[in-house]
């Protein structure tokens, strides 16, 4: 395996990029996953990757060594434990990381059920644990609108833990026009609402629209929206986490559709 030492190596560079760089990703349409469980949950779905990139420290793990021998059609390259750490988005490096092409995304259909709609979602974690609850609900389909985070970042799938190789991830999606053209009801999560999330009706085709952190929905996506709910919430705290209330709509529907 070849064991890469210098920064002027076009690899470590064209990693460091990608590690360091959303534009990078979005013009390589490459995206880099790292550790243990990110390159495994990857094999598994979709086979091996197609470069794998492991420290000169980490190679000596039996894990990342069984990792390795399970991506034999793979590009495989060694850097040293300094160049890793460069191109590491965690502070205890894992010792291994892989280059890939994310799935392409297929249209969702006016039916899909249920779906997550996602309106300016800025914060990577709260992005990828909402996929990681999505995928753990039994939704397929996630739209993000265009001025959401980037789903492919480093951060975004350290957070969702695989999440992103279950679920199909519609980027750029016209919110508006999705929700227009639904053929099911579209809950839009609204702290002003007047009806409860727990007395809105969920077994039947339904689509959750959750919005930013601190603005909440546009105007526009709640007036297209049928429904807007509201998540009890009788304590001091003045809200929950888009993450969080997405997990609760999700699980509310899972409740009622009998687990």
């Amino acid at each position: 395996m070849k064991l890469v030492t210098s920064r002027d190596n076009p690899l470590f560079k064209h990693v460091k990029a990608l590690a360091q760089s959303s534009r990078e990703r979005k013009k390589s349409g490459l995206a880099l996953i790292e550790g243990a469980h990110l390159v495994e949950a990857w094999i598994v779905r979709f086979g091996a990757p197609a470069t794998v990139v492991v420290s000169e420290s980490g190679v000596m793990e039996n894990e990342v060594t069984r990792l390795l021998a399970s991506c034999g059609g793979a590009e495989q390259v060694t850097l040293a434990d300094a160049l890793f750490a460069e191109v590491s988005s965690v502070e205890t490096p894992a010792g291994i990381l892989a280059l890939i092409a994310p799935p392409a995304s297929h249209a969702t259909p006016g039916t899909a059920d249920p779906c997550l709609l996602l309106e300016d979602i800025q914060d990577p974690g709260n992005m990828g644990s909402m996929l990681r609850s999505a995928a753990a609900a039994g939704v397929k389909d996630v739209l993000l609108s265009k001025s959401c985070a980037f789903a492919w970042s480093p951060k975004v799938l350290r957070a969702a833990q695989g999440a992103h190789f279950s679920l199909n991830i519609v980027e750029g999606a016209d919110l508006i026009e999705f929700v227009r053209a639904y053929s099911g009801q579209v809950v839009a999560l609204a702290p002003a609402a007047k009806t409860s999330l727990y007395s809105v009706k969920l077994k039947q085709p339904t689509a959750f629209a959750i919005g930013n952190e601190g603005a909440g929905l546009s105007s526009e996506l709640l007036n297209a929206a049928g429904i807007h709910a509201t998540i009890p919430m009788p304590g001091k705290l003045e809200s929950l986490n888009a993450a969080a209330a997405a997990a609760v709509c999700l699980f509310e529907m899972v409740r009622q559709r009998g687990g």
